[in-house]
């Protein structure tokens, strides 16, 4: 009867062992996908002044008229 006690001692061990494991895991997870989700953000934000700023810089520059291209005569 010991025995059998000890194996199902060992198996809950074992489990509880495979549960922490588990769930530090998934807290690893959560947390790196919750710092790349910050980190995309932020990056976005950036882009996004960036191309607002690039669109102003552009929009104050004056326009240049195009040259007209001069027809050859023709041989």
């Amino acid at each position: 009867m010991e025995n059998f006690l000890e194996k199902a001692q060992s198996r809950s061990i074992e489990a509880q062992k495979k549960t922490a494991e588990r769930n530090s895991a998934m807290a690893e997870y959560q947390s790196e996908a919750k710092a790349r989700a910050i980190k995309t953000a932020k990056l976005r934000e950036l882009r996004l002044a960036k191309d607002e700023a690039d669109r102003a810089a552009e929009a104050l520059k004056p326009v240049e008229p195009k040259k007209k291209r001069v027809a050859r005569a023709a041989k």
